[in-house]
């Protein structure tokens, strides 16, 4: 291929500018020129295309968002907007494209390949919540905000003698929420995939309580919600002094971490050897540190299970 372009897709994930430097750097080092598609499909849909090369992505390896910008975009998915996507790939001779986002994002890499666009998906979603890949960008930074709001936010529990329930974000994933309550050594998490009774919460916090601890973490995913309800039946049932935090928005910005930054350029480079090869239809994953390509049909189709052994540890270790 002589021409490549690069989109990043859906929610922004921490990492994805790292992604984005590295399929420029890559793609011109074989020889190609690269298109920067902005604002997701929207911006293949209506042209919104830059030219992109080696200064152009300088200083962006440790910024968070993206430079590309994003969007979600409905009219993509309509014969009209898969047409004029098509067009403008003809139009700037863009022969392939680096689509980084999640699912959604590969749906639609996956119908440009079957209109003759060859795509290659890289996973970059602070949720982890795709099922061919066993990390995805963004997952780590995501982890280490959350860490860090909970932390300060057990400084005043801890002044106080307060029970604090922290909802982290993930969508209905409860990735985010189980790392990060091992990580801050909360009393319970609790994820949409492990069913949770409340009342075992109550239960655990009066037993953690006689052996002489004052305080409380407890960790709700997003997809479980309710927090304001779980810290009043907490509060009722206990008389502790419970209050509800939702950290939101917080936790998909900031400088990634090494992790998401060496991860990123990995798959970007991955990615664009792909593309060199004129191999589209594929997706980035990682699995035990190691990187590898799936079909998008089949990376769309396959379950993703929370280990049951991780939330073991995290429930053995929180007394």
């Amino acid at each position: 291929m002589k021409t490549i372009g690069v989109l990043t897709s859906g929610g922004d994930a921490p990492g994805m500018n790292a992604a984005v430097r590295a399929v420029v750097r890559t793609a011109i080092d074989m020889g190609m020129t690269v298109k920067g598609i902005r604002r997701g499909y929207n911006g293949l849909i209506e042209g919104d295309i830059v030219d992109l090369d080696i200064r152009s992505v300088s200083d962006i390896i440790h910024r968070g968002g993206t430079v590309l910008y994003t969007a979600r975009s409905p009219k993509f998915k309509t014969e009209e907007g898969m047409k004029a996507a098509i067009e403008n790939c003809k139009k700037y001779g863009i022969e392939g494209i680096v689509v980084i986002g999640g699912d959604g994002s590969y749906r639609g890499a996956r119908d440009l390949s079957l209109n003759g666009i060859p795509c290659v998906g890289i996973p970059g979603t602070i949720d982890n919540d795709i099922s061919s890949t066993d990390y995805t960008i963004g997952f780590d930074t995501a982890m280490n905000t959350a860490m860090e709001m909970v932390d300060r936010i057990r400084d005043t529990a801890q002044s106080h003698f307060r029970c604090s329930v922290v909802e982290v974000m993930g969508r209905r994933a409860g990735y985010i929420a189980l790392h990060t309550g091992i990580a801050v050594g909360a009393t319970a998490v609790l994820v949409p995939e492990i069913e949770w009774d409340i009342n075992e919460v109550i239960a655990k916090i009066e037993k953690t309580k006689k052996t002489g601890k004052q305080h409380f973490i407890i960790v709700v995913a997003e997809g479980v919600g309710g927090v304001e309800d779980i810290a009043k039946q907490i509060q009722d049932a206990t008389g502790i002094e419970s209050r509800a935090t939702i950290l939101g928005h917080v936790q998909r910005g900031g400088r990634p971490t090494v992790r998401d930054r060496v991860m990123a350029t990995r798959m970007g480079y991955a990615a664009v050897e792909l593309l060199n090869q004129g191999i589209g239809n594929r997706v980035i994953c990682a699995r035990s540190g190691e990187i590898y390509n799936t079909d998008i049909y089949e990376a769309l189709n396959m379950t993703k299970t929370m280990d049951k052994q991780v939330y073991e540890v995290a429930n053995t270790t929180s007394i």
